[in-house]
């Protein structure tokens, strides 16, 4: 046996090429290292952030503007389905035509959502509609909020009942209120016959208020014409003065003389101009403010809150013939003028701004610059 130290079942020394650094440089390094891994996670949370953000604001015109009950992949879905399976009859069920017709005005407030979610996987798609839909649902909650006060205010200014209804507490309100349940009440019955009030309070069989009937509250004046039910409806103060608050402010739901201020408030505007989805959100919106229940739901008592919306968005979309359609017309452009007021931007043609004032007078101070020119030459 050899006597050196080195075994001949020890590996040989391996040379590392490592340089000698002090132990304080080593520290640093690691730290600079991690500081920099800390800095990319914070530019990933806050790229995220950012982008939950964008998805929440986007998604609060949803209620609003497209669908306040449909989910958006129900919506998305129908749309698939008609590109997937064409069917050549051309024959879809009410519900199908609903769900379509509210893809397209999701299309309209959301042109990118189409291209975006072809751009993603499968969990990123999930997660984006899941905030659009916190979104959704957060725009929901603010404006049954704010009319929740508004409504009880306005009831108290235009009807003085006694006592005042108060903006902050719903349990006196609905049918136990006096007010209340004649703006509640079905446009087929009188509130101020004392059997009618009698049976809707009780709830009896013979009285039953339901979605299948349009609610006084909807109609001039709140009087409706049993012999020409369209008369005057949809063309309550209440509605308008609703429409107002949530879509140009609060403040201006106040100035009901006249018609509208014509300027645009917010890109909003201009959609609630095209969309007669936000009408129908803010009829269901007034009549859960008239109502007693505390918190949102889809049902009160006999009253579908989602058919009722259904019922609304028909009157407006599934006009039996070409007069309907003319008369519907005209009442979505009563609305428009009472809301926003007029704009005629697309009336001014190179002509008529021509014979404007300010067109003129640069046409004059030419005139005379050429005038001076002439006299000094």
């Amino acid at each position: 046996m050899s006597a050196s130290g080195n075994d001949s079942g020890s590996p040989p020394p391996v040379n590392s090429l490592r340089v000698p650094t002090s132990p304080q440089a080593r520290a640093k390094q690691r730290i600079a290292t991690l500081m920099e891994e800390v800095e990319l996670l914070k530019q990933d949370k806050a790229t995220k952030q950012r982008k939950t953000t964008y998805y929440v604001s986007q998604g609060r015109a949803i209620r609003r503007l497209v669908a306040l009950y449909t989910p958006i992949e129900d919506l998305i879905s129908e749309n698939d389905r008609r590109c997937e399976y064409e069917d050549t009859s051309g024959v879809f069920t009410v519900e199908q035509n609903r769900l379509q017709r509210s893809y397209v005005e999701l299309v309209k407030a959301l042109p990118w959502i189409h291209d975006k979610i072809a751009s993603l996987d499968d969990e990123e798609s999930e997660d984006m509609l899941r905030k659009l839909k916190r979104g959704a649902d957060s725009a929901r909650g603010d404006d049954t909020g704010t009319l929740k006060e508004l409504v009880a205010s306005w009831v108290n200014i235009e009807f003085r009942p006694t006592p005042l209804i108060s903006t902050s507490d719903k349990h006196h309100r609905g049918f136990v209120n006096d007010v209340c349940g004649k703006l509640l009440c079905p446009a087929e019955w009188c509130w101020d016959d004392p059997v009618v009030k009698a049976g809707i309070r009780d709830r009896t069989t013979a009285y039953i208020v339901s979605e299948n009937s349009w609610p006084l509250f909807m109609y001039q004046n709140c009087a409706a014409d049993a012999g020409n039910l369209e008369y005057g409806l949809m063309k309550s103060k209440l509605l308008v003065m609703g429409l107002k608050a949530l879509f140009t402010s609060p403040s201006s739901a106040n100035e009901m003389d006249g018609e509208g201020q014509g300027t645009d408030i917010i890109e909003n505007n201009r959609r609630a101009r095209r969309q007669d989805q936000a009408k129908v959100k803010t009829f269901l919106q007034i009549r859960f403010a008239l109502s007693s229940i505390t918190s949102w739901r889809n049902v009160d008592g006999d009253f579908n809150y989602e058919i009722f919306w259904s019922n609304v968005v028909d009157f407006f979309k599934d006009a039996p013939g070409p007069a309907a359609r003319a008369r519907v017309n005209e009442l979505l452009e009563w609305w428009t003028r009472k809301v926003f007021g007029k704009n005629h931007r697309q009336d001014l043609t190179s002509d008529v701004i021509s014979r404007m004032s300010v067109r003129t007078l640069a046409a004059q101070r030419l005139a005379m610059e050429d005038a001076a020119f002439d006299s000094d030459s």
